[in-house]
């Protein structure tokens, strides 16, 4: 069995997605990219996170080829191959239905730097156009979205997509994401959001980097 551990963290990160009520059922997906090996482990399609064993999780090249796996891996495979072929600063993609994220996506808006926490996607968390799951038409509008300036972006009509150094920065990411998408949505309810400026939120990045270091 290839990339063992790989497929543990992708079962047990499966796992916390639900617990932290991310995504419901098998709603969502998840991907490692070991890019030593030039692989890719990635949840299975349509098997309940809570069902998922290490000899379900499907082991792909960078070209989509399945190397290893009995079922089909996650219908958007598309989107993690592109993303990891555009993204060299990425291994391992986490894309979550968390109810505030996508609500706002369904509204087709982004999220503003409406608290400084938004810098975990950078100066926003911008939404990509919706085009049907699992297509190339969404890969490619997630990608013009998020681009290399961004970690997170919200999908529209659909929800969340993070990227981030491992498996834990991306899930970290998804959470604050989805914390500051229902601080948004609660501050527009009592009225019009004040927004950190450009050089608020320069000082914010550049707190975090130093942070990260």
């Amino acid at each position: 069995m290839i990339l063992h551990k790989e497929r543990q963290l992708i079962t047990e990160y499966g796992l916390k997605l639900l617990d932290k009520d991310l995504t419901k059922a098998t709603g969502g997906n998840l991907s490692i990219y070991n890019r030593k090996e030039g692989l890719i482990a990635i949840s299975p399609s349509g098997i309940d996170y809570k069902e998922i064993s290490l000899k379900d999780i499907v082991i792909v090249n960078l070209k989509g080829k399945v190397i290893e796996g009995k079922h089909k891996p996650s219908s958007e495979i598309v989107l993690h191959l592109l993303l990891y072929q555009k993204r060299k600063d990425l291994n391992s993609i986490i894309h979550t239905h968390p109810v505030y994220s996508t609500t706002i996506s369904c509204l087709n808006q982004e999220i503003p730097a409406v608290h400084y926490l938004v810098a975990y996607s950078g100066n926003k968390v911008p939404c990509a156009k919706y085009a049907t799951f699992g297509t190339k038409k969404l890969a490619k509008n997630v990608y013009k979205a998020i681009g290399d300036k961004y970690n997170a972006c919200l999908m529209a009509n659909h929800g969340l997509i993070t990227g981030g150094y491992n498996i834990k920065e991306a899930l970290e990411i998804t959470e604050m994401i989805e914390y500051i998408a229902e601080i948004y949505y609660r501050a527009k309810t009592m009225g019009k959001p004040q927004l950190l400026n450009n050089k608020q939120l320069k000082q914010v990045l550049n707190k975090f980097a130093d942070y990260n270091n």
